[in-house]
């Protein structure tokens, strides 16, 4: 599914720009900064998206330690005051946390990228280019440690199945796919091409329920982000 995208040609001090990532596309309002890409390099706090959508079954929550009620089940607790910024978000319910609970396509588990509970984001980029993808999630089970990443509404095969196995209980940066022979997923396989400078959307949609999300980078250099990576790229108007 795709959102309606400005043109990349749109000056960035457009008002057009504002009033779209001011409303979430489920009808309500999403407090989400204006995001760029500097010398190639983007850093995007995940509860800083602009709307979400096929979320009927499954949807993302923000958890910031001030939340009430969530759908159940849920096995974990918080994790917000060690997420950066304080938020993050999950995709609730989780009915699948470890490999000996009932597995339902289409409902706690999707390998097809773009199937459910996508996540929208909208940014400018400078560089147009490879960038590889990374993102820093908390995985307590065997089956709520995967995603999909896409771009202007398509799901290329390079954004597909990314993997956590290792930094369990804890927030991890990954940057892997899981593959038929190593399902702990091969590093430098998770990317994105940019095609021109302008206005983007990526977007992000489950995998497995249950996942967290605290944020997400997408950087021409394969690096890993140390702690919780660096400050989030705030455009200057």
């Amino acid at each position: 599914m795709k959102i309606l995208r400005l043109p990349t040609s749109l000056p960035m001090s457009s008002l057009a720009v504002f009033f779209f990532l001011s409303f979430s596309m489920t009808g309500q309002s999403q407090s989400s900064p204006l995001l760029e890409e500097k010398e190639g390099l983007l850093v995007v706090e995940a509860e800083h998206f602009v709307g979400q959508t096929i979320n009927s079954i499954r949807k993302w929550y923000i958890l910031d330690g001030q939340e009430k009620e969530l759908p159940q089940p849920d096995a974990d607790p918080s994790h917000a005051s060690t997420a950066s910024g304080g938020s993050y978000l999950e995709i609730l319910p989780d009915t699948r946390k470890n490999h000996d609970e009932k597995l339902i396509h289409s409902e706690n588990f999707s390998n097809t990228a773009g199937e459910m509970a996508l996540l929208h984001y909208l940014v400018y980029f400078n560089t147009p280019g490879k960038y590889y993808v990374w993102v820093r999630a908390f995985s307590t089970g065997t089956e709520d440690n995967g995603i999909h990443v896409g771009l202007d509404g398509e799901w290329p095969a390079s954004g597909q199945r990314m993997q956590w196995c290792e930094g369990k209980n804890e927030w991890s940066w990954a940057s892997k796919q899981r593959t038929k022979e190593v399902h702990c997923g091969v590093p430098e396989l998770i990317y994105l091409e940019i095609p021109s400078a302008g206005w983007h959307e990526i977007s992000f949609s489950m995998r497995e329920d249950g996942f967290e999300f605290d944020k997400w980078i997408m950087s021409q250099t394969y690096e890993m982000p140390k702690g919780a990576g660096p400050a989030e790229s705030p455009a200057k108007f």
